[in-house]
């Protein structure tokens, strides 16, 4: 029997929460794996209350001791990220580590296991919106803020919310194969692996200023996205030599400004699949895209799935 910890930290997710005890602890009790199973227990800084984001009450029944002696340490995600991570949590986390536990993290609970050096070094995720604070405040984590979940080895992390169940999912495969995983996802009524990432979710608005050339460039591009633009008519219209404008590009957006403009476009065609029935072929024609061959490419890179699988999964009903 596996053990599992769920370390409860102040201002605790109850989604995040639920979600380890639900799919490791519930779904696969009839599936008879007996002594492959997992033991999961909550534990908190201490036995007794532990504040919940949400004001529902939470008692927990073990304290960091049951953290030093798990199998696997699942932390949830947590509010409150202004303020430290508890020293006696970051204590307990390094030393289940010299022990040989494994870690995983859902959500917010990645700034657990980094404010404790399990991210040194490493590839990880936590919640897209908060995936800029995770790597400004710890540069030697490698923040990806696109995937469901990162798979490091000892040490796994998941984006945000729903994300845990696709990690639990697979815990699952890895522990017990993949016909366990496959119960425990009929069991909860969700597809066993997920296609993409996080990206189809994330929200990038244009950014700039009213009167600002570039702004005035960004607004015209994203209007005639159908048009072809290379780089030297996009600094001709900004009356900008090419090398001083992907200068000004990147120092206002991060990015080239061919690459920006594929994510605009790729934006676009996203919108047009939530919200029209129009053919792959006009959509990729209003967008911008040479073929649909090209859209299809450009928008799996981005979103990590097919254009239309996004419109089964994002389309309204029409």
């Amino acid at each position: 029997m596996r053990s599992v910890a769920v370390l409860a930290l102040p201002d605790v997710v109850l989604f995040d929460l639920a979600i380890p005890v639900q799919v490791l602890g519930e779904t696969l009790r009839d599936f008879g794996t007996g002594a492959d199973g997992y033991r999961v227990r909550l534990c908190g800084l201490a036995p007794g209350p532990v504040r919940t984001g949400t004001g529902v009450p939470l008692e927990v029944g073990y304290g960091l001791d049951e953290v030093a002696r798990a199998d696997t340490v699942l932390v949830p995600g947590f509010g409150g990220l202004t303020e430290p991570v508890p020293a006696a949590a970051c204590a307990a986390l390094r030393a289940a580590y010299q022990r040989g536990g494994r870690f995983a993290s859902i959500c917010t609970g990645a700034f657990a296991l980094a404010a404790a050096g399990l991210l040194d070094g490493r590839r990880a995720v936590t919640h897209w919106a908060h995936a800029p604070l995770l790597a400004q405040r710890y540069p030697s984590v490698r923040v990806d803020p696109d995937v469901l979940y990162v798979d490091e080895g000892r040490v796994l992390t998941s984006a945000g919310l729903a994300a845990g169940i696709d990690l639990c999912l697979h815990l699952i495969r890895r522990d017990l194969g993949g016909a366990a995983a496959n119960h425990a996802a009929r069991r909860m009524v969700v597809p066993p692996h997920r296609d993409g990432g996080q990206a189809q979710f994330i929200e990038r608005p244009v950014p700039g200023r009213p009167g600002d050339d570039l702004a005035q460039l960004r607004r015209y591009l994203t209007e005639h996205l159908a048009e072809p633009h290379s780089l030297g008519s996009m600094a001709e219209r900004a009356r900008m030599s090419a090398r001083t404008l992907t200068r000004r590009f990147r120092a206002e957006t991060g990015q080239s400004p061919t690459r920006w403009l594929l994510e605009q476009r790729v934006r676009r065609a996203r919108e047009l699949l939530e919200d029209t029935d129009l053919p792959i072929t006009a959509v990729a024609h209003r967008c911008g895209f040479a073929s649909p061959l090209a859209l299809r490419e450009q928008f799996a890179r981005r979103t990590g799935t097919t254009p239309g699988r996004y419109r089964e999964a994002f389309g309204a009903a029409r």
